[in-house]
């Protein structure tokens, strides 16, 4: 079963900090509050990834709403699986993650995007990046 990385958690919580700043410095929003709990049992026990049934339900709320601001798809248009590469050239997901991506749920599209961008060698990351960035500011288009 597919995991949420903590760099993930902490980019939610950042989202919930600008969305929901402190007005005294010290109180947290709900939002915060409840992913900053498993984040720091997170740290504590020195774990990288929370399966979903790490997240109470407000965590995973507050996680859900930060995850649907996010672009879906890497998809930059240039798809060489239907070439017969086993990795497209374009977005950097393999053959089944393109084919399985509408299927697949939020961790396991996410823990996609973390490999992808960690390898950075897809030509979303280089050469195509500006279309990449305009074709995600779109109509929204989530396939």
């Amino acid at each position: 079963m597919p995991s949420i990385h903590i760099t993930d958690i902490e980019s939610a919580i950042n989202f919930w900090r600008e969305r929901c700043p402190s007005g005294d410095g010290v109180t947290l929003a709900p939002q915060v509050r409840a992913l900053a709990d498993l984040y720091a049992r997170m740290v504590y026990q020195r774990q990288e990834l929370a399966e979903d049934g790490a997240f109470s339900p407000d965590a995973w709320a507050a996680w859900q709403t930060w995850y649907a601001s996010t672009p879906d798809t890497p998809c930059i248009a240039i798809c060489s699986t239907s070439q017969g590469d086993a990795v497209c050239k374009g977005c950097g997901r393999t053959e089944s993650e393109v084919q399985y991506w509408p299927a697949m749920g939020p961790a396991a599209k996410r823990s996609t995007w973390r490999r992808i961008t960690a390898e950075g060698t897809a030509w979303r990351f280089n050469r195509y990046a500006e279309r990449a960035r305009e074709s995600s500011n779109d109509s929204g288009n989530r396939s």
